[in-house]
């Protein structure tokens, strides 16, 4: 076997370059499309993804990198970690495959939450004592072999078998000791049957991803990874081994790796540029490839080439080869920034999406094989355009510095919550339990092209706003008619949560077709911030005025948080990201005050990625959570008593930032729990958290409409943990992405549960 990787990348986008997926996707699940026709969209794309990347320069491909919903799912299909509750549905082997995504009717799907550090979700595996691990699904080996025909040899991509584990969780009958983990020895064995098919049918290479050892792990688990990779390594008649940890600094499992035998080590440079310090203590490496990670996978702006050849070079002495790569894979970065035509030339020379950065990395190879002449031209554009970018007319806002400088610690404190609360009280006049929604309703095909039309100059803005005005009625008569207690005008004019605010701030800029995969067929286009920030005029507050002249209920407005908009864009790396956060903060800030000002009384700014972007590493946590907290507050602060601050937060482990949920100082957080049958809410009364809270009753991301008695019971079993005249009903998030049918449905129970409970209290 040739043990050469040369340059190649971790990974790359497969929700195809117009979305292709997505629409084949909802297709096959209305029912209007057919399960070979969905195979044939999957099977064009993943041919368009291997032949691309050939033909680009590539030494190495990486194959098995598609996926119909989630890479951890179907590392669960694969070794047939499949819960017994989807087998019992009797389901044909895709659509038993989507039932653990998306649940049925009579089934709940797996639980989602957040991969590491970034907006990408994943399915939790559940795993426990009786689990019996086998390879039940060989799409590995199939899809290597299918890319061998199309005449490109390709480098298995496998989630791996610690990553897997530690990323799963006990199932329902599992005891209170069992750990995922403990199932290892058994995993091995599955893994080891792979890699020998694998090897059978042609492989040279294999990638197992560790990105889980980017985060702090315990002996016991750095054993096991010592033990999988030992085990692994010492096997006959298998691939070569490339084992790649991403999203951060190795640290100690970084050793363990390099001294087990497997053949190459690939690290992140980009999101830690010290495993430069760590791999000059590692001995073990002669022996080894080390794939350095030197292009970022995550981020869109070009690579400092001459920084990048720089630290390859010190690495050169490090191992037996280097090898050349992205940073992760290309997953979280949209395809080409060729076909944006609308961006400003100036900004789109900045930007490398996952086709330029494939060339990046091209380049950085034959610079490190060949020498940097051969590439010069290259090398002298990329330095024009990172110079370019430094020195630019709009990346600077001097007014926004100096407003910066004139903040004072009273800009983020409000006034007693117990006073607040009684304002409130007397403002709002809820009942106990007050029923709301997390803000948006479904987004019709109407008001789609209604927004595409605007954009494009079919439609002008006086019959747009008249059409949304229709859209924002109906919202508001439906949740009178279903009994809603907190209304919210359902948002018919924001193409996404934080795109919207985007398109109307300073600094930012928006893409036409920069979709990048957030779970499923669910594709966000995140905005581009490269600049600093300012509101220059009222973003929402004119729809909320509407909204509320519509109903004498109570309308939130609406708005996203400032770590939200900078977790969910693709953000500059010229200033700390803290900086970045209380400009975006301050500009939120007017939007409050200037919403509370037109008669608006409960203002809900959301966090869903306040966890999304907590720092894997313990010690780098507190710095980002004081900044974190800080931006919130002066988000929020400038508001009388009597106006409610709600917030929101979903899909993710909010055990490690309870602390800093509380520090929001929110009157109301609304949080996702319904998958996890309101886990969360231990967590909250460990820390003594004596704020309103709204633990989602029902699941957004399913498709299921959740009967009344349901419901019902998910509402007592918060009651045990929540007194009642602290506790809220609500959805886990935001609509939509339902059918009105299923939303009407669902909501008319959450009403009627509520009706319901509230009588026993």
């Amino acid at each position: 076997m040739t043990s050469t990787i040369g340059s190649t990348v971790l990974g790359y986008p497969r929700i195809g370059p117009n979305r292709e997926l997505k629409r084949a996707l909802e297709r096959y699940w209305a029912s209007r499309g057919s399960e070979a026709e969905l195979r044939a969209v999957a099977r064009e794309l993943r041919a368009d993804t291997w032949r691309s990347l050939a033909a680009a320069g590539l030494d190495s491909v990486p194959g098995n990198t598609f996926s119909f919903y989630d890479h951890v799912l179907d590392t669960a299909v694969m070794v047939d970690a499949v819960p017994r509750r989807f087998t019992d549905l009797g389901l044909n082997p895709l659509d038993t495959y989507f039932a653990m995504a998306r649940g049925v009717a009579s089934t709940s799907p797996l639980e989602m939450t957040k991969w590491f550090d970034t907006n990408y979700h994943y399915l939790v595996p559940e795993i426990g004592p009786s689990t019996q691990f086998s390879l039940a699904d060989r799409t590995p080996v199939e899809q290597y072999r299918e890319a061998a025909e199309l005449g490109v040899t390709t480098r298995p991509v496998l989630v791996g078998p610690l990553t897997f584990l530690l990323l799963s969780k006990p199932d329902d009958d599992a005891p209170a000791s069992f750990l995922p983990l403990d199932k290892l020895g058994d995993l091995l064995e599955v893994y080891a049957e792979l890699l020998r098919q694998l090897r059978r049918a042609g492989a040279e290479w294999v990638q197992l991803d560790e990105p889980a050892f980017a985060a702090d792990r315990s002996q016991d688990e750095l054993d096991a990874l010592r033990e999988a990779y030992h085990a692994l390594g010492e096997l006959t008649d298998r691939p070569n081994l490339l084992v790649a940890g991403y999203f951060g600094n190795l640290g100690d499992a970084l050793p363990v790796v390099a001294s087990s035998p497997v053949e190459a080590l690939g690290v992140d440079l980009v999101a830690a540029p010290s495993t430069v310090d760590t791999l000059s203590m590692c001995r073990s490496l002669r022996d080894k490839t080390l794939v350095a990670g030197l292009v970022d996978g995550r981020n869109i702006w070009r690579t400092d080439l001459d920084q990048a050849l720089t630290t390859a070079a010190t690495l050169l002495g490090l191992a037996d080869e280097v090898a050349v790569s992205t940073s992760c894979s290309l997953l979280h970065v949209p395809y080409d920034v060729e076909v944006e035509t609308r961006l400003d030339p100036r900004v789109k020379s900045w930007l490398a999406f996952a086709a330029q950065k494939v060339h990046e990395v091209v380049v950085l190879g034959r610079a490190l094989r060949e020498g940097r002449d051969v590439v010069a031209t290259e090398l002298a554009e990329a330095r024009e355009a990172v110079a370019d970018r430094a020195t630019a007319e709009g990346v600077r806002d001097d007014r926004v510095h100096a407003r910066l400088a004139s903040l004072r610690p009273e800009h983020t404190r409000r006034g007693d919550y117990a006073a607040r609360q009684r304002a409130q009280q007397q403002s709002l006049r809820l009942p106990p339990l007050p029923t709301t929604t997390i803000g948006s309703f479904p987004q019709t095909t109407d008001v789609r092209k209604a927004r595409a039309a605007l954009r494009t100059g079919e439609l002008d803005p006086t019959t747009y706003t008249d059409r949304m005005r229709s859209e924002i009625e109906r919202v508001i008569r439906l949740q009178e008619r279903i009994g809603l207690d907190v209304l919210v005008h359902g948002e018919p004019e924001r193409n996404d949560m934080v795109q919207y605010f985007a398109e109307q701030l300073t600094g930012f800029a928006a893409t036409d077709h920069g979709w990048v995969q957030s779970y499923g067929s669910r594709c966000v286009r995140p905005p581009i911030l490269y600049g600093d920030v300012a509101r220059p005029e009222p973003i929402t507050v004119e729809w909320a005025r509407f909204a509320q002249q519509l109903t004498d209920k109570p309308v939130k407005g609406m708005l996203t948080g400032p770590v939200t908009i900078l977790a969910w864009s693709f953000v500059r790396d010229d200033q700390p990201m803290a900086d970045t956060a209380r400009q975006v903060a301050l500009a939120i800030r007017d939007e409050t005050r200037d919403l509370e000002a037109e008669g608006i009384r409960v203002v809900q700014v959301d966090e869903p990625a306040l966890r999304e972007l907590l720092p894997l590493r313990s010690q780098r946590r507190k710095a980002y959570l004081d900044w974190a907290v800080e931006a919130f507050r002066l988000a929020t602060s400038g508001v009388a008593d009597s106006t409610q601050i709600h917030t929101h937060l979903c899909y993710s482990e909010f055990g490690d930032v309870i602390d800093a949920i509380v520090a929001l100082d929110a009157d109301v957080t609304s949080i996702e729990a319904a998958r996890s049958r309101m886990e969360v809410l231990d967590d909250l009364n460990a820390v003594g958290f004596d704020r309103g809270v709204g633990p989602g009753v029902y699941d957004i991301h399913s498709p299921r409409v959740p009967d009344q008695a349901e419901i019902a019971d998910l509402l007592r079993a918060a009651l045990r943990a929540v007194p009642a005249e602290r506790l809220w009903v609500n959805p886990d998030c935001g609509l939509k992405t339902r059918a009105y049918a299923e939303v009407d449905a669902a909501l008319a129970n959450m009403v009627r549960a509520t009706a319901t409970v509230r009588e026993s209290l």
